[in-house]
């Protein structure tokens, strides 16, 4: 599953995923994540942070406490790379973390990591 609310990153990752054989669930919403989320169990959540209207901190905190969705791993995908943030999101629950902008190369490399 992808979360991404900017149009292109969401396309692109999901481009990429499905040429290397995934198959993907792609979310725009911060709101419909957990939702889509048990409705698809997914094997992967690849999780953007800032999303408009909620934190992707917040909905991957949300995540880890839900039975159902607890033990899909998270990959976090941001343009936050001040110093902390990946420590904070890891804290959070995330297995994964990669800074904006992201290569085909690590970004597929850190997805089959935790598949």
């Amino acid at each position: 599953m992808v979360v991404e609310d900017n149009d292109l990153n969401r396309k692109l990752f999901c481009d990429v995923l499905r040429a290397n054989g995934f198959d993907v669930d792609p979310v725009a919403e911060g709101n419909k994540v957990l939702e889509t989320a048990r409705a698809t169990s997914p094997d992967l959540i690849i999780m953007d942070i800032q999303l408009g209207g909620v934190s992707g901190v917040d909905l991957i905190e949300a995540a880890k406490r839900d039975r159902a969705l607890c033990g899909i791993p998270v990959l976090a995908v941001t343009a936050f790379a001040a110093k902390g943030d990946e420590e904070r999101i890891r804290a959070a629950g995330a297995e994964g973390y990669l800074s904006k902008p992201v290569s085909i190369g690590p970004f597929m490399s850190a997805v089959n990591a935790l598949v």
